[in-house]
């Protein structure tokens, strides 16, 4: 009998001590609910979405395609954004010129470029399609006379190239006399170059170190003075040009 009652005594003491225990422990928050089944389904189709794009997909677009909420396809991608941003990964998903789109990061361009040249032979713009670019883009909308006088040069060929290129459009007439047509860069050139509307254009000077990077290295730089040169004492007046 004894025995009976010490052993009831030990298990009413053990209970109470782990009451007392239980009441000074801090109750621990809940961890986090994780992502969905469905969102983390929504976000992979987001995903292939935008990397079959061949243009920037805004969320408006996406959600009215997919038929879902406009906030929610909003905050998945910018978490795919976010996800995309971390180091281990070689490729990024950023909004540019107004929708997103998945692109190669910037600090693997040169890796990547070295592969590609050996791969086919690069689209690229000549220098007097990247000055003439520059001078739209900069001083957009400008006319092909405007263009003329701030290069020097004719270049009639050189707009038709970049409008063959959708790198610029028209933008209309001027209203003076002989209402030249007035030229526009396009949402082409903001997925060329890589940015998000013109307030994101680098510098004149950055711009032409981007531009080289476009270039054909097919004649030496001496050999482009020396004609260059040759070309300014046998012309008095603007000379032509092809793109």
């Amino acid at each position: 009998m004894e025995e009976l009652f010490a052993e009831e005594r030990s298990e009413s003491v053990a209970r109470d001590l782990a009451e007392e225990q239980a009441a000074s422990t801090p109750e621990q928050a809940p961890e986090p609910a994780e992502t969905s089944l469905e969102d983390a389904q929504l976000k992979a189709v987001l995903e292939a979405v935008v990397y079959i794009a061949d243009e920037p997909l805004s969320a408006q677009q996406i959600a009215s395609a997919l038929g879902r909420p406009l906030d929610r396809v909003k905050h998945l991608l910018d978490e795919l954004s976010a996800e995309y941003a971390r180091p281990e990964h070689g490729l990024s998903v950023r909004e540019v010129a107004g929708g997103y789109k998945m692109s190669t990061k910037p600090e693997h361009h040169e890796a990547v470029r070295s592969f590609v040249k050996k791969l086919t032979p690069p689209l690229k713009l000549s220098l007097a399609a990247l000055e003439t670019l520059a001078v739209i883009a900069y001083k957009q909308p400008v006319t092909g006379p405007e263009i003329m006088e701030i290069r020097g040069v004719q270049g009639a060929g050189v707009l038709k190239t970049l409008l063959d290129r959708n790198l610029i459009t028209e933008a209309g007439r001027k209203k003076v006399v002989g209402q030249p047509i007035l030229y526009k860069t396009t949402k082409e050139f903001l997925v060329h170059f890589g940015l998000k509307d013109l307030s994101e254009l680098p510098t004149l000077k950055e711009f032409e170190e981007l531009g080289r990077m476009e270039l054909v290295e097919e004649t030496p730089a001496p050999a482009v003075e020396e004609n260059a040169a040759a070309a300014g004492e046998n012309s008095p007046g603007p000379s032509t040009e092809n793109a």
